[in-house]
């Protein structure tokens, strides 16, 4: 097990913390991530682009011109799709394109986000995130002194430090249940309680040993 810095809030170090190699230390699995965030924005699509059909569009309900006599080919209304301001034949329609992953892909991508930040000494451990007050000052302040310029803060339960950060674009406050991949690759740096990582290990840890698992009797 590697072993990271713990920090308080005033940038000093305080101890230090095991990060377990099954969650901190894995291969980067690059392809991995990408399907992840892929499946991530599709679920923010709203997919309410719409395009009218020929029964849908104003008018033509009279004949353009005789059926014979003009030299045109024959038509029956000014709304068909080759007519200017006619409908459309195959244009967009609303649909919804959310799509799931199995639970493991998605627990292994989180493990290979959590590596890569560690790889990169992107990851800051603190002992606690406590805050006198609600104060967005305060929370950009502490950012200066961790040393980072944009950062993804995760703690539990944290109602003072939810709502400080709520106003600030450089960083994002998240519970440890609601980690994802998309926020740790959009933020620079990962800042993460000592109460975070136990609980992430915990969570993550089990799904790397059914891997594990999986794997060794697959083969």
């Amino acid at each position: 097990m590697a072993k990271l810095e713990v920090k308080n809030l005033a940038g000093k170090t305080v101890g230090d913390v095991e990060l377990d190699e099954s969650v901190f230390g894995v291969e980067v699995n690059e392809h991995l991530l990408w399907e992840v965030v892929k499946m991530q924005r599709a679920k923010t699509r709203a997919g309410t682009h719409n395009t009218k059909r020929r029964n849908e569009v104003r008018g033509g309900g009279k004949k353009p011109f005789k059926q014979k006599g003009t030299g045109n080919a024959r038509a029956g209304s000014s709304r068909a799709p080759h007519f200017v301001g006619g409908g459309s034949v195959f244009g967009p329609r609303p649909r919804d394109y959310e799509y799931t992953m199995p639970k493991k892909a998605v627990a292994g991508a989180l493990r290979s986000v959590l590596s890569l930040r560690a790889k990169e000494s992107k990851l800051v451990i603190v002992d606690a995130f406590e805050l006198d007050a609600i104060k967005t000052k305060q929370v950009d302040g502490i950012l200066d002194i961790l040393g980072t310029k944009k950062a993804l803060i995760v703690d539990a339960a944290n109602e003072k430090l939810q709502k400080s950060t709520r106003n600030l674009t450089r960083a994002k406050y998240l519970r440890p249940e609601g980690l994802n991949v998309y926020d740790v690759l959009n933020f620079e740096t990962l800042v993460l309680t000592k109460t975070t990582v136990e609980k992430l290990t915990e969570r993550l840890k089990q799904h790397a040993d059914t891997a594990a698992k999986t794997a060794g009797g697959a083969a």
